[in-house]
């Protein structure tokens, strides 16, 4: 699952908070990046869900956006903003790493972690890429990198690489070219419906001032490839998720959640 779950922002997110961890429990993802997740206090949004579901967790920070300066509310002063990753498994590996971004006076940062999968380690990148459409070279710089963490050779091994995020990008963006043309969408390898949308304009706080590059698209992702040549991975299903709750929209993101199988030619399949 890859979800981007807003952060503070927006009315009541204290009451988001059931919304998440239950369409977290009912979708029983194994891996989950997660964008605009706060941390504070001693703790982050994502330690927090961890300790409910029994899973581990690692936060990066800072990412997009920028936490508000000065603070919106009491309650966002000092509280960052960033990336996350939980997982059912032990993640064995942590590494920040800093994004270009030359129109930012501050380093965006991916999120680069090994996670220990039963049938042995499984690199996961989780990101958010640049969202104002202006930047686009940041945005295409920062694919490149996605494109170069996920296909690095030290990513080679018994399970897929998988690169996950909110890439602010429609599916046939040339910004994401660079991921495109050297991993795999894992959508359309899952049959997801063609017309999907992710940050939908039907939320009540829709960021309708992103324009049609970002609103009413598919903007959150999973990239995958195979770990080694004779690696058969297939993605069974891909559907989105993060339907109102009890009335509340967990985020006005919608998750996007892959089930993926694969194995070594002659073997059975593993996931």
């Amino acid at each position: 699952m890859t979800w981007n779950i807003w952060w503070r922002f927006g009315p009541r997110w204290r009451e988001r908070q059931p919304g998440i961890l239950a369409t977290i429990e009912r979708f029983t993802p194994d891996v989950i990046a997660l964008q605009e997740v706060w941390g504070g206090d001693g703790t982050t949004q994502a330690d927090e869900f961890a300790h409910a579901l029994g899973f581990h967790a690692v936060f990066a920070s800072p990412s997009y956006p920028r936490s508000p300066d000065p603070a919106q509310a009491p309650d966002h002063a000092g509280v960052e903003l960033g990336v996350a990753l939980l997982s059912r498994w032990p993640i064995v590996e942590q590494e920040t790493i800093p994004m270009p971004a030359r129109h930012r006076s501050w380093d965006p940062v991916a999120l680069r972690a090994r996670v220990a999968h039963p049938a042995g380690p499984l690199p996961v990148v989780a990101a958010c890429l640049e969202h104002a459409t202006t930047f686009s070279d940041d945005r295409l710089a920062q694919a490149t990198l996605l494109a170069d963490l996920g296909t690095d050779p030290s990513a080679d091994g018994p399970c897929p690489s998988l690169v996950m995020g909110d890439l602010n990008a429609a599916p046939d963006s040339a910004v994401l070219r660079p991921l495109r043309d050297v991993m795999i969408d894992a959508w359309t390898a899952g049959n997801g419906v063609p017309d999907a949308v992710t940050l939908p304009s039907t939320h009540p706080s829709a960021p309708l001032e992103a324009g049609p590059e970002l609103v009413d698209q598919r903007i959150d992702h999973i990239f995958y490839r195979p770990g080694h040549e004779d690696q058969l991975v297939n993605v069974e299903s891909a559907v989105v998720a993060g339907d109102a709750v009890d009335g509340i929209h967990p985020s006005d993101h919608r998750a996007v959640v892959c089930d993926f199988r694969w194995r070594h030619r002659g073997n059975p399949p593993i996931g």
